[in-house]
C-alpha cells in the first residue's frame, strides 16, 4: 500500500482559530496515521483577494469573534489570551518557520507551536525579531542567525512563493486544512476533520 498524503495545514501566526487548531493538528493526523505539512501564510494577502478583512475590524462580526475566541479555547482547553496588539502582522514568525524548516522540519513545527503560544497565552509581541529569535534559540536554532533570518532575501522570496501558493490553492482563512483534496476551515471543523480521516469522507 502507498504511504497516506500528509495533511496540509494553512495557519496565519496571527489568527486564534489558527493557533486553537495548532495544538490538536498533529495529535488528530497520528490518530489516522497522517503526517501533517505546517504552512504558514498571510491573510492580508489573501484579503486582497477576497476583499474581506480581520474579525475584529468587521461591523457587529467584530465584537462577536472576540467573544467566540475564547469561548472556542474554553471549549477545547487551550490556554488563551488576546495578545495587547491585534491583529498583527505575521510576516517575521513566518519568515523565521520558513528559514527553520530549510534545516529541519521538526523544529520549525516546534517553533510554530512555541510562537502561537507566546502570541496567545503569553501575549508577547512575535512580530518581533528578537521574539522570534529567542523562541528559535530556546528549541536549539542558532539565535544570531535566526535574528537575520526575517531580512534574507531567500527566506523572504519562500515565504512569498508560499503565499501565492496558498492563493492559488484558494485558501482563504486560518486555520484551512486540506485532508486529500477535501478542505476544511476554521477550528470548528478539526471534529469534521477526523470523522473524514476515519471514514474516508461522506
Amino acid at each position: 500500500m502507498s504511504a497516506k498524503a500528509p495533511i496540509d495545514f494553512y495557519f496565519d501566526f496571527s489568527s486564534p482559530y489558527g493557533y486553537i487548531a495548532a495544538t490538536r493538528i498533529d495529535e488528530i493526523a497520528a490518530r489516522h496515521g497522517r503526517e501533517v505539512t505546517w504552512r504558514p501564510m498571510l491573510l492580508g494577502v489573501v484579503f486582497k483577494t477576497t476583499g474581506m478583512g480581520p474579525l475584529p475590524s468587521v461591523p457587529m462580526k467584530g465584537e462577536y469573534s472576540l467573544r467566540d475566541f475564547a469561548r472556542s479555547a474554553r471549549l477545547m482547553n487551550v490556554p488563551f489570551a488576546m495578545p495587547a496588539k491585534f491583529p498583527f502582522n505575521a510576516v517575521t514568525p513566518s519568515r523565521v518557520f520558513y528559514w527553520l524548516q530549510d534545516r529541519d522540519a521538526s523544529l520549525a513545527r516546534r517553533f510554530a507551536k512555541a510562537a502561537f503560544a507566546a502570541a496567545f497565552p503569553g501575549q508577547k509581541d512575535i512580530t518581533s525579531a528578537e521574539t522570534c529569535a529567542d523562541i528559535a534559540a530556546n528549541l536549539g536554532a542558532k539565535r544570531e542567525e535566526a535574528l537575520a533570518a526575517p531580512n534574507d532575501p531567500a527566506v523572504k522570496e519562500k515565504l512569498r512563493v508560499a503565499v501565492e501558493a496558498a492563493v492559488a490553492n484558494k485558501v482563504f482563512g486560518s486555520p484551512f486544512i486540506v485532508v486529500d483534496g477535501e478542505p476544511f476551515w476554521g477550528a470548528d471543523r478539526l471534529d469534521q476533520v477526523e470523522r473524514w480521516l476515519k471514514t474516508g469522507g461522506w
